[in-house]
């Protein structure tokens, strides 16, 4: 997987009209915004975190070495294909900071600081790794990863935050483990212990055209659309909803493989369909 913003071409021009100038071609990204990014579904904002983890992996053993972005922050960055990318490379420092004992190597951040191991050759160990570490922490993985969370992966997730917070890179390779095939990984998903009983009716080859409510976060700007794992999964989300009296299985995935569900306020109105199929709740 590519992370590092890709450039296509190039050309160099001098000139009495055009002296000195450099034109490049790249792959087109869109800015990172924040804001933007917490109003978009917990599964796209994972994908950006685990974009994330790949780069700092590849700065942590890149062929020159350990690498480190002094200027870590989302400006930085782009989304290409709702991967994340660096753009910017103009403050990367592979240089250990040279140290003469564990009191030169000293990491100050607006939140907290850290004391590095000075080690027998006289570098810092691991300052590189480490401020990248901090960095994706405090600008990225504490707010994307466990804002609106499936509920079973928020003690892991709360663990893994936790870990990169504290400069643990071990918390790192946790994330590394969790990361998802495109065929559902079931340490990724979370299946529910309930399972499809009496409480909801099946109706194969059926569809609710209407009955949309909204809810956040939403695959459909209309409509509440999200992923699921499973029917029990589906089950869980339309019992925490209270307008929520059905639910509808599309045949589309997510890009780990989690099914789209539409979830209804009512099912006065089911249509045929043979490629979706519909539970009702019953009621008492």
């Amino acid at each position: 997987v590519v992370i590092f913003f890709q450039l296509y071409g190039y050309c160099y021009q001098d000139s009495n009209d055009i002296p000195d100038t450099l034109t490049t071609i790249t792959e087109l990204g869109s800015p990172l915004e924040m804001i933007q990014l917490l109003q978009t579904s917990w599964e796209d904002r994972f994908r950006i975190c685990l974009s994330l983890v790949r780069l700092l992996h590849y700065l942590a053993h890149s062929p020159l070495g350990s690498v480190t972005l002094l200027d870590f922050r989302p400006r930085q960055f782009v989304i290409v294909d709702g991967e994340l990318k660096v753009t910017d490379l103009d403050d990367a420092s592979i240089e250990e900071s040279s140290c003469t004992s564990n009191s030169d190597c000293f990491m100050e951040f607006p939140a907290r600081n850290f004391t590095l191991p000075c080690s027998v050759e006289g570098r810092c160990q691991s300052m590189n790794e480490k401020r990248n570490l901090y960095n994706a922490y405090r600008f990225f993985f504490t707010y994307l990863l466990p804002h609106s969370a499936p509920s079973s992966l928020r003690p892991l997730l709360d663990k893994i935050v936790n870990a990169t917070g504290n400069c643990n890179k071990h918390g790192n390779d946790k994330y590394f483990r969790f990361y998802p095939s495109p065929s559902v990984n079931s340490e990724f998903t979370q299946k529910c212990a309930k399972s499809a009983n009496a409480k909801y009716r099946r109706v194969p080859e059926a569809s609710i055209p209407d009955e949309n409510y909204r809810c956040w976060p939403s695959y459909h700007h209309k409509g509440c659309l999200l992923s699921v794992f499973d029917v029990n999964e589906a089950i869980e989300i339309c019992d925490s909803y209270s307008q929520c009296k059905a639910f509808v299985l599309t045949n589309q995935t997510t890009w780990t493989g989690r099914q789209l569900v539409f979830f209804k306020m009512a099912s006065n109105h089911i249509m045929p369909d043979p490629d979706k199929i519909t539970y009702v709740k019953v009621t008492d």
